[in-house]
């Protein structure tokens, strides 16, 4: 919050609650009768009440200020974040140009594997390192999931356990 904000604030809070003695002391000289006091005390209700409107134009100003400065704020920020993300963009592009350019690894899946996720059997390939012969590929695809402790061993799963969603 602005100082003035503040100022004008406090100033026209405390000038309003000064206002409610001299507008009493006008009313009981009304009931009296006494046009004197009820004069000197109506002077004192206008003076605080001016008072209170000056104070009132200085929050004003104050908040109009509060504003402003917030709006160049909000305007340095975005600024800051368009930036920063062109920032990021660049990198980004740089990357992808550097992932086309540099090696790259790439994969080749054979007539055997293409035939093992199929659920097919092939014959099996000259010249692979392994002896492992599609059926048994085929095989250990097809097995149940495992599920690992943190110790790194194979829990089994409890076969009474029943799983049920309700909608």
């Amino acid at each position: 919050m602005h100082t003035k904000t503040m100022e004008g604030l406090a100033g026209a809070s405390m000038n309003m609650k000064l206002l409610n003695t001299p507008f009493r002391v006008y009313k009981e000289a009304e009931r009296r009768g006494d046009t004197a006091a009820m004069e000197r005390a109506g002077g004192y209700v206008s003076e605080f009440a001016d008072k209170a409107e000056d104070y009132q134009k200085i929050a004003e100003k104050g908040t109009k200020e509060d504003a402003k400065e917030a709006r160049e704020k909000a305007k340095t920020e975005q600024e800051n974040a368009i930036w920063k993300h062109k920032e990021e963009r660049k990198e980004q592009e740089k990357r992808v140009e550097e992932s086309r350019n540099g090696d790259t690894d790439t994969v080749s899946i054979s007539e055997s594997g293409k035939a093992a996720s199929d659920g097919k059997s092939a014959p099996l390939q000259a010249g692979t390192d392994n002896d492992i012969s599609v059926e048994e590929t085929v095989d250990a695809i097809k097995m149940e999931p495992v599920i690992y402790t943190k110790t790194g061993e194979t829990a089994k799963p409890e076969p009474s356990t029943n799983i049920s969603v309700s909608i």
